[in-house]
């Protein structure tokens, strides 16, 4: 187990005067441990008590998978028929006073089970320093977001020269995800966007069977999971020629974007990155058509702490990883939406994202 990360915990529980920890979520297991799976129904968690070796209990059937991946070299299994509240019992430590979970997490089923196989007085939640862990990213998480960053780029690429009038959104969600896999990752990191028309102007909008057509905005968003982290990128083209609104809509989306991008630092107020973006969108009188948040964090999952928006007055820190995807949606019209994943450096920020965002053509 990371020893830096070990050692983070460890002054938790000090602090906290807790026994131990028990994490649950298969995220965090990864995290911690470098093994994932999805467990599905069955338990899984890792013990990290105060003092002594971590102890990770999965599923019979994962014990290859576990000692292949995992750096915690203590697992516990159990079986189908065993009950693994009785197996996470003999990997806590005896007379425990107060043992840190993911409270969100856990279930009113897990947390009765628990209740009614451990004698523990007293439950607390250990959820925040693991999301503050995640939030600065290492050396190591940054790369394997560059890579996804750069894997779902390529597909992009080589997506575009198949996109023509007449084909439909589904056809080209199709076709990105084969090249996803084809590439080398495991596949989309969430449901990939690709809405034409007047659907680009639904920011969570889900691609079907309507056909591509000219003078129409095509937007994707989209990213991959590769190597346990992820990407998450949009981009908004044209199809043929489309009007001069369309083209000052786009060109908003651009100005905010880079403005927003020109902004990151650390030291700023992640309140203040979502209002230069809101700022230049607003002075163009759009500004009832940007609907959601600056951006979001990123790492293993697609949104992670923190959350750019105009109410949240934590500072930027150098390590973060965050979109900045300002948008403006015109109902009946069409949206245009410019993603992407930044990483905070000590004296700026280095865009992870380097698909050119000038207004493309394509389709024809």
């Amino acid at each position: 187990m990371d020893q830096r990360r070990l050692t983070q915990l460890r002054s938790f529980m000090e602090e906290q005067q807790a026994d131990a920890i028990l994490v649950t979520l298969p995220m965090h297991v990864y995290y911690l441990t470098g093994f994932f799976t999805n467990p599905h129904e069955r338990f899984m968690g890792l013990v990290i008590p105060a003092n002594g070796e971590p102890v990770l209990i999965v599923p019979a059937l994962d014990r290859n998978a576990a000692e292949a991946a995992s750096s915690v070299q203590n697992i516990m299994t159990h079986t189908d028929t065993d009950n693994p509240y009785q197996i996470l019992k003999q990997a806590l430590p005896q007379n425990m006073k107060s043992l840190a979970v993911e409270k969100s997490h856990l279930t009113v089923s897990i947390y009765e089970a628990m209740v009614k196989e451990l004698d523990v007085p007293t439950y607390i939640d250990v959820e925040e320093p693991l999301r503050q862990m995640r939030l600065i990213k290492s050396a190591d998480e940054v790369v394997r977001i560059k890579r996804a960053c750069e894997t779902i780029e390529e597909v992009l690429r080589q997506c575009l020269p198949k996109v023509k009038v007449g084909v439909t959104e589904a056809e080209i969600v199709a076709e990105l995800e084969f090249l996803m896999k084809k590439l080398g990752s495991q596949g989309p990191s969430f449901s990939t966007m690709v809405l034409s028309g007047p659907n680009s102007a639904l920011p969570h909008g889900k691609p079907g069977s309507r056909k591509i057509a000219n003078g129409e905005f095509l937007l994707f968003d989209m990213g991959v999971l590769q190597d346990g982290y992820i990407s998450d990128i949009t981009r908004t083209f044209a199809v043929g020629e489309i009007n001069d609104k369309q083209k000052d809509v786009y060109e908003t989306v651009l100005a905010a974007n880079l403005a927003a991008i020109e902004a990151t630092r650390p030291g700023v107020v992640l309140a203040d990155l979502d209002q230069v973006a809101r700022q230049v969108i607003a002075n163009k009188g759009y500004g009832e058509y940007f609907t959601h948040r600056l951006g979001h964090g990123m790492g293993m999952d697609v949104h992670e702490y923190p959350s750019v928006h105009g109410a949240n007055q934590d500072k930027v820190v150098s390590g973060m990883v965050f979109t900045i995807e300002p948008g403006i949606y015109l109902p009946e019209v069409g949206g245009v939406r410019i993603e992407d994943d930044v990483l905070v450096t000590d004296t700026g920020v280095e865009i992870l994202t380097s698909y050119p965002k000038e207004l493309q053509i394509i389709g024809v």
